[in-house]
């Protein structure tokens, strides 16, 4: 019998590989969108994903002074997306949803609604202010789920880099794993050491205590372009400087990504191979262009081949012409 995501999870597998996808703008024609989401079937059915994540998105004006390097439009809501638009891809959805401008109330009605849902990451608001506004807290979420919910298989988000102004990422994992959380997914990372850390110090306080470290899906995207990599860096996204410098003066910035974010998964992946730390990967693309988005498809490509080296996967090492 074939192992269940659930199962897979619950059992710490290493290796889960997700793709992710951010549904699109509520303005999009519905002929239009009929033809995006064939495409995105057909560019994922033949792909031996473990998951695919749909995103709830937000403005998050409230995070940041700094100006959003694109606009803000809402997207599709996740899902309805997944299931008015991609009910031809058969593979396990993981639905984000926002609790920002939530009321308990609500969010229960939420989850009542879509009770068909196996697999949710909660997002918590961007800023105290929201939850001040709704006395709503991504703990509340948690607890819902706990009490009427729990067959949703729950994960939570990590974000390494806040591990180094705070130190405490790990010790919120766990907070988050006695909540009901049984893996996590990172925001997109291009700071290696960062992330190393953080599994570092994951790893020890899980032998300090007893635990036994959940999953953690690590986010890698390509970046095409400097607004490109202005938006990450808008978005929370730490690059460190003399990555950016080389992104920024490569001669081929996209290809110069993929190749970076295939070392930070390759890198990753042995560091915690060596601690038995059950990590795998979620490959995104930021930007909704032609190139960015193949070129994530390579990117999925490159980190089967690393997870899976007994399958029929192997490297790019140009994109070529596989990204038009």
């Amino acid at each position: 019998m074939e192992s269940t995501l659930r199962d897979k999870i619950i059992n710490r597998q290493p290796g889960l590989v997700f793709y992710s996808l951010t549904p699109p703008k509520v303005t999009t024609e519905a002929e239009r969108l009929i033809i995006i989401a064939a495409n995105q079937v057909e560019r994922l059915k033949s792909v031996a994903i473990d998951g695919l994540i749909l995103y709830d998105i937000q403005d998050e004006a409230t995070r940041t002074e700094k100006e959003r390097t694109y606009s803000f439009i809402p997207t599709i809501p996740p899902e309805t997306y997944s299931k008015e638009f991609l009910s031809g891809l058969n593979v396990p959805r993981i639905i984000y949803k926002s609790i920002a401008n939530k009321t308990n109330d609500q969010f229960a009605g939420w989850l009542r609604e879509n009770g068909e849902i196996e697999y949710t990451v909660f997002v918590g608001a961007s800023s105290h202010q929201q939850v001040e506004e709704t006395k709503f807290s991504l703990t509340d979420a948690y607890q819902l789920r706990k009490e009427a919910f729990d067959h949703i298989t729950l994960g939570g988000v990590t974000i390494p880099e806040r591990h180094r102004k705070k130190g405490d990422e790990h010790i919120r994992i766990f907070d988050k794993m006695d909540k009901g959380c049984s893996f996590f997914v990172s925001q997109c990372v291009y700071n290696l050491n960062e992330s190393k850390n953080l599994l570092s110090d994951y790893y020890y306080h899980a032998l300090e205590t007893g635990n036994r470290p959940a999953p953690i899906i690590f986010t890698l995207t390509p970046c095409g372009s400097l607004k490109t990599l202005q938006f990450m860096e808008w978005l929370g996204i730490e690059v460190p400087r003399w990555l950016y410098n080389d992104l920024k003066h490569s001669k081929d910035i996209l290809e110069a990504s993929v190749t970076t974010a295939t070392h930070i998964a390759e890198e990753l992946l042995a560091y915690a191979n060596l601690k038995n730390i059950p990590v795998g990967f979620n490959i995104e693309s930021i930007s909704i262009k032609k190139d960015e988005i193949a070129a994530a498809h390579v990117l999925l490509k490159n980190v089967l081949a690393l997870v899976r080296p007994e399958g029929k996967h192997a490297f790019v090492k140009e994109l070529g012409s596989i990204v038009e």
